[in-house]
């Protein structure tokens, strides 16, 4: 008994440092990026976005939407459905203006999520990677976009007659104050620490406990084949399982990793691959409600099944390119 208590107070001493100074990360983080939202910094970011829809052929009144993304990703494609509907553009067009959102809806989470909250779990060299190939994924997608534009969206999938029927669903105006924002920026930080930190922390007690008492590598041997032609230890497989359920905790899983069998490429590369097999989970969790509300049943599976099979393609060719010899 004396044993079992004393194993747990070493796991506790161990666990509570690197919590508290994650969580102290995290806080920071969020509110500073919750800050940035409220006095409208991260629509600065999407200033580009008439320079992506006019090689795409589409009109400059699109780049509202795509701004709109960056700030939210619900009234992005609001936008973007209405302009639809109107008439604006037809089907072809309208899916190409998804795929060149993708890197925009992307920019929100880097504030609110990637930065404050993956990096300080990952640390530094493996989150900045980490959140550099989840950048790039999207960037790349939404250039893709752009060539698909050029070569099959023509005046035949815009109807510029439209646009005296379309109100324009840009950002609305924001009259508070300098105090309310900061104040409402503290609120939604709140909301969300309440949220991540609790299960962030048995979680990651959990997994630390895991890795302390049990020979990963020796449970997972059964998936040394598979792990062996990607050049992933086959403590992967674990941690690969947990991100497909959650990535937050997926990260967790793979931290206290990064001193051992993993590399930062090998690390950000088995995040990546539990990203692909967590697509079935958070299309039936997520994209469907979604995009289904958004779109309707038909149209709303052409844009799941195009931006599933973008990441699919991209994903697949960062992690090749990670774990490529010539490293």
């Amino acid at each position: 008994m004396q044993s079992v208590a004393a194993e747990l107070v070493g796991l506790l001493a161990d666990v509570a440092p690197r919590l508290v100074r994650i969580t102290a990360f995290i806080t920071a983080g969020v509110f500073a990026a919750n800050v940035a939202v409220a006095f409208g910094l991260i629509r600065y970011v999407a200033g580009v976005s008439g320079v992506l829809t006019r090689p795409a052929n589409l009109p400059d009144e699109v780049g509202t939407a795509i701004l709109t993304t960056a700030a939210s990703t619900t009234a992005g494609y609001a936008t973007l459905a209405e302009y639809r509907e109107s008439g604006l553009l037809d089907d072809r067009a309208t899916l190409v203006a998804v795929v060149i959102n993708t890197f925009f809806g992307f920019v929100q989470h880097v504030f609110t999520y990637y930065v404050p909250v993956m990096i300080p779990i990952l640390g530094v060299t493996t989150g900045v990677l980490y959140v550099s190939a989840r950048a790039g994924i999207a960037l790349a997608i939404t250039i893709s976009g752009v060539l698909l534009g050029g070569l099959f969206v023509s005046e035949r999938n815009v109807d510029r007659r439209a646009l005296a029927d379309v109100e324009a669903a840009g950002p609305e105006s924001d009259d508070r104050t300098s105090r309310e924002r900061v104040r409402d920026a503290a609120g939604k930080s709140w909301s969300t620490l309440r949220r991540i930190v609790p299960r962030l922390a048995v979680v990651y007690t959990l997994v630390i406990a895991f890795v302390t008492y049990y020979d990963v590598e020796s449970l997972t041997a059964v998936a040394e084949p598979v792990t062996a032609i990607l050049g992933l230890p086959s403590s992967a497989v674990p941690v690969i399982a947990v991100y497909t359920l959650d990535t937050t905790a997926g990260a967790v899983a793979i931290e206290p990793l990064l001193a051992g069998p993993f590399t930062p490429r090998t690390a950000v590369a088995t995040l990546l691959i539990g990203g692909i097999l967590s697509f079935a989970v958070s299309t039936f969790r997520r994209s469907i409600p979604f995009q289904y509300g958004i779109w309707g049943p038909s149209f709303g599976t052409k844009v799941i099944v195009v931006n599933t099979a973008l990441k699919l393609v991209f994903i697949s060719l960062t992690v090749a390119l990670l774990l490529a010899p010539v490293w």
